[in-house]
């Protein structure tokens, strides 16, 4: 038995098999065939090709009290990511397979691949599987054994069209979380990463925004070159909108623009964003255009300081790298493209400072003008073959009170020879060898 249990595999029913399926499922299940509300997958587990259990899986639930709970997100975070919880509303194990296990390893095998099949056929994930468990009938064995967790109980209500009906049933909240941390995700203010299928920087919900200490007060510090005639945004809530939808993926002033327009009226509210009118309680953000003039017109090094220290405080970007790039489109004609020598931190990707390089000179001269207005003490700057130069060594250390990591190649051969001869390891503070 345990040999036949070790070969199930579980795997979507197909288009032509869905007839028998559903026969199965109203014969042999209590609650015979299911009302699957909107997306909705149907699994067969099999045994050399043989079926011996079924299982259905649709939308969440609208509204479940010691689920919510257990979650711990809003009103309005529910009816905008409830679409990522998937329900468990079918499961039969079908006659003649009442085997010890193979309900807990049907069950683990597929929440397993639940995600990615969901992802695949409607192309978003989920990331919590629930499932109603009648404590009338089952203890709910097989879930526990397969890592889910009993939540509490349901209050005894069923919806029937747009009416909740009594009918003194409560039934028994099991949830499993499909990627960790879902709870944490479901609950956040900003969406996950995995909600949007961007790349993000980092956590947006790591940021503080209000307080002394929060992005808010520190983007006040950058200069407003607006006149104030016609300003219907503050520059703050324009920077702090641009800054949080770039660390959260956005690549361009138009992703920038479709993430705000995305935000929830809560999370425009602490922004800063305006009210649609004096009377209204409803919040807008910036637009597309308005943040393309506010970026385009602000003091862009006064902007990367600021940051700099935002993120320095909050624990980000304590290892500064610095590149020299040219910017692709940016040559009309007889004009060479730009060059510009940026300085970013490793965790982030953030930009907290950069230079243009003109044709007169080269990244050499431009390096440490570059990072002469960054607090740099505790660091490590890191930079390719070109700056390993004795005296931008001597900078980083005696100026700026840090360490640096630079590449050795062959514009510096004599140290290349002698590092490829040293047969003992040193320490990078510069201490004796032993």
């Amino acid at each position: 038995m345990k040999e036949r249990v070790r070969r199930v595999t579980v795997r979507l029913v197909t288009k032509e098999e869905m007839p028998r399926w559903i026969d199965l499922m109203s014969r042999h299940h209590y609650l015979g065939r299911p009302e699957m509300v909107g997306e909705a997958l149907c699994y067969v587990a099999t045994v050399d090709d043989e079926w011996v259990a079924l299982m259905g899986w649709a939308s969440a639930a609208l509204q479940v009290k010691v689920r919510d709970q257990w979650i711990g997100w809003s009103d309005d975070q529910r009816h905008r990511r409830l679409r990522f919880v998937a329900n468990n509303v079918r499961y039969c194990i079908l006659p003649g397979w009442n085997l010890p296990n193979l309900a807990s390893r049907v069950l683990a095998l597929n929440t397993r691949r639940l995600a990615a099949d969901w992802q695949d056929r409607f192309d978003h994930p989920v990331i919590l599987a629930e499932t109603f468990v009648d404590p009338s009938r089952f203890n709910g064995t097989c879930y526990q054994a397969a890592g889910w967790e009993n939540v509490g109980r349901t209050r005894g209500f069923g919806r029937h069209g747009r009416q909740w009906e009594e009918h003194k049933q409560p039934k028994t909240v099991w949830v499993r979380p499909l990627q960790r941390p879902a709870q944490y995700w479901l609950a956040a203010e900003f969406d996950a990463p995995i909600f949007t299928g961007r790349s993000p920087i980092l956590d947006v919900n790591t940021v503080p925004l209000e307080g002394p200490e929060g992005l808010l007060a520190a983007l006040e510090r950058v200069p407003d070159p607006r006149h104030r005639r016609g300003i219907r945004h503050r520059q703050t809530t324009v920077l702090a909108v641009a800054v949080c939808a770039v660390l959260s993926g956005s690549r361009s002033f138009l992703a920038i623009a479709d993430w705000a327009q995305s935000l929830p009226q809560d999370l425009l509210k602490r922004l800063g964003c305006r009210r649609r009118s004096d009377d209204s309680i409803e919040r807008i953000p910036p637009s597309e255009p308005t943040i393309r003039r506010t970026l385009e017109s602000i003091d862009a090094a006064a902007l990367d300081r600021v940051l700099h220290d935002f993120l320095q405080r909050q624990g980000f970007g304590r290892a500064i790298a610095i590149d020299g790039k040219t910017l692709r489109g940016s040559g009309h004609g007889a004009e060479r493209p730009r060059h510009l020598m940026a300085a970013v931190i490793h965790q982030t990707g953030v930009v907290v400072g950069q230079s243009a390089v003109d044709q007169k000179t080269n990244e050499i001269k431009v390096a440490q003008p570059l990072l002469d207005p960054l607090d740099l003490v505790g660091h490590v700057v890191t930079a390719d073959a070109m700056h390993t130069q004795a005296e931008f060594a001597r900078y980083v250390v005696d100026e700026k009170q840090a360490d640096y990591v630079l590449t050795v190649k062959d514009n510096q051969r004599l140290l290349k020879t002698h590092l490829a001869q040293m047969t003992w390891d040193f320490p990078p503070s510069g201490g004796n060898p032993p």
